[in-house]
């Protein structure tokens, strides 16, 4: 039996764990009625919900509830989605221009009705979710394989068990409720631009440093709404007096909830009686500084997505010097040129994998040039052009070797000019007559 038929064959192991449940001992009862220990207040507590650190977790506790992640999802989903991949030859191993051929043709076409974009964005949401993509090469169409129902098979071919022979050997798809399939690694793109510090070749998300400060941000949110949804007043204790009975508090409650709990009751005039007296407690928006409170989280979940604040429009980044026009160019030249470009490489590299080789000198990489977010990037581009251009002319004018002053010029290394011996523009010899005037 090979290495792969005993993968198959091996049971899946369950990955849930299970955990018993804990006796709630924060609650008494008196007189047939449940009460929680400490101080009861007008406004319920409620216990934030953590996110799970997992790929359904993470896309129904973080991206379908969180608008911050949602935006930073959508920052590098459309500018990676508008580029285009082709190929692109070294020469004197500097890359040089680009071209295509029919082999591009499953990416610009990837399934039935998909495009490029489609087939990047798909990639990007499963990398900011799950940490890793995996596209499958079918005969005429590719497939985005969803990341949690595949697993990688590592393994060696060779006669040891010397784990540092172990490679990849495929990977394991099972969707629930099928059999498991084994597909070659060749056949399967890989996209995994943050690596998982404990593993060899899974990627982690970009989700995971900043599990704290989602569920953080969502609890504000959430606090905000209880707000509006006890008729937007702080939190209050009712107090009796001690010769108040049981039964005379019980009917002030539900008396006082009917007429004030609420929206609809919202900045009704309070009347209390029977020695009760209301206390406000908590704080309220303004004096806890809610907006920096969730400011921070919005920054700290912003910054690990690679995405400048100021590009997002959120509140922190639409204030002060952050709308000066230097400041964003400056935030959006940063973007595209760390996190796009490292992602965009990172995604031509694995789809590379699939397709055709075209040998050493040539490799798949992203074209940019018909992409308005890189438009200030094409105008810089061309500075750099008449800059270095002007330089090859005046050098070449001076009788330097043409040869040696592109090469000079593509390296900014001026130790490989090389001299003609030839002088002025018109590189005569030294002694040569002049026959201007004849």
């Amino acid at each position: 039996m090979t290495f792969v038929d005993r993968v198959l064959a091996r049971k899946p192991e369950a990955t849930e764990a299970r955990f018993g449940v804990p006796v709630d001992l924060g609650q008494f009862q008196y007189g047939g009625n449940t009460y929680p220990f400490g101080l009861q207040t007008t406004m319920p507590t409620s216990k934030v919900e953590p996110v799970e650190n997992n790929f359904t977790g993470y896309v129904h506790g973080a991206y379908k509830r969180g608008g911050v992640v949602a935006a930073c999802v959508a920052a590098r989903m459309h500018v990676l989605g508008q580029l285009r991949f082709q190929w692109q030859r070294f020469r004197g191993g500097r890359p040089e221009g680009f071209f295509a051929d029919q082999d591009l043709a499953i990416l610009e076409r990837p399934w039935r009705g998909g495009t490029t974009q489609n087939l990047v964005s798909r990639m990007e949401s499963h990398d900011s979710l799950a940490g890793n993509a995996y596209v499958l090469r079918r005969p005429a169409r590719l497939r985005v394989l969803r990341p949690d129902w595949v697993s990688i098979v590592m393994g060696t071919e060779l006669e040891t068990d010397d784990p540092m022979d172990a490679d990849v050997l495929g990977y394991l798809y099972t969707p629930p409720g099928h059999e498991p399939r084994m597909f070659a690694a060749s056949e399967v793109a890989h996209y995994a631009p943050r690596p998982d510090p404990e593993a060899e070749y899974r990627g982690m998300s970009w989700l995971t440093p900043v599990l704290r400060n989602i569920s953080s941000h969502q609890a504000a949110a959430e606090h905000k709404w209880n707000f509006f949804a006890q008729g937007a007043t702080p939190n209050m204790i009712i107090r009796f007096d001690p010769k108040v009975g049981q039964e005379a508090i019980d009917a002030f409650r539900d008396r006082f909830l009917a007429n004030h709990e609420g929206v609809w009751n919202s900045y009704r005039t309070l009347f209390l009686g029977g020695g009760a007296d209301a206390t406000v407690v908590g704080k309220d928006f303004q004096q806890m500084d809610f907006k920096a409170i969730q400011g921070v989280d919005e920054d700290m979940i912003a910054a690990n997505a690679g995405v400048p604040v100021v590009l997002l429009q959120f509140p922190e980044g639409l204030q002060g010097s952050s709308l000066n026009q230097g400041n964003y160019a400056s935030a959006k030249r940063q973007f595209a040129d760390t996190t796009i470009a490292y992602l965009a490489s990172e995604a031509a590299s694995s789809l590379e994998s699939i397709l055709p080789s075209h040998g050493g000198g040539v490799r798949l990489w992203w074209d940019a040039r018909d992409v308005p977010f890189f438009r200030q990037d094409a105008k810089d581009e061309a500075e750099i052009h008449s800059a270095k251009s002007a330089f090859i002319r005046r050098l070449v004018d001076g009788g330097f070797d043409p040869d040696s002053v592109v090469a000079a010029a593509d390296s900014w290394d001026e130790t490989l000019l090389v001299h003609t011996g030839l002088l002025s523009v018109q590189l005569q010899k030294p002694g040569t007559p002049d026959t201007s005037t004849e």
